[in-house]
């Protein structure tokens, strides 16, 4: 008798990360998830003793994603820092990423272990904008001031739905990367 397929452990976290960033963490179910796969409940017990290890699994990926492998790809493909910083924010707030990373806020809102996770996200980041703004300035406060603004611009260019005047909204935030950057 040949053994049962089973569905990978990725397969699993990846459901929930679309599901995630779709409908929110309270939509991340077993029952759910399983439907989605075509799958029994049964074979989620397979490979995670219960929800709650899903979820910090997601969690884990959404870092690994938006850290190591940004991080990974952006000094494999190399460029001053200036071109670092702004290839940093595309591959973090791309249209794969952005979703998850926008749930993942709205989610540490509600749950403290969530927003613990979402800073130590953020702490990382910005330490590596520190280091490639290092590079620009040796004013501790200026790469401090820039670091903020940087990181603060790929994520309100995600939330402000205004319209601009002189251009469009791409032009925009490559003009206010140029006055941040230098």
């Amino acid at each position: 008798m040949a053994p049962p397929v089973r569905t990978p452990r990725q397969a699993w976290i990846d459901a929930a990360l679309a599901t995630l960033s779709e409908l929110g963490p309270d939509a991340v179910r077993v029952e759910t998830l399983a439907a989605q796969l075509g799958v029994t409940r049964g074979g989620f017990y397979r490979q995670f003793s219960g929800r709650q290890e899903l979820l910090d699994a997601v969690l884990d990926t959404w870092e690994h994603r938006s850290i190591e492998e940004v991080r990974n790809r952006v000094e494999r493909e190399g460029g001053d820092a200036k071109s670092k910083v702004r290839k940093a924010g595309r591959l973090t707030f791309s249209k794969e990423l952005l979703p998850i990373d926008l749930a993942v806020r709205e989610w540490a809102r509600r749950e403290p272990m969530v927003a613990e996770r979402l800073k130590r996200v953020d702490n990382r980041r910005m330490d590596y904008l520190r280091d490639l703004i290092g590079t620009i300035s040796n004013d501790p406060r200026d790469v401090e001031a820039r670091s903020m603004l940087a990181f603060s611009l790929v994520i309100a260019d995600h939330l402000i739905a205004a319209d601009h005047r002189t251009g469009t909204r791409a032009q925009i935030i490559e003009s206010a990367a140029r006055l941040v950057l230098g």
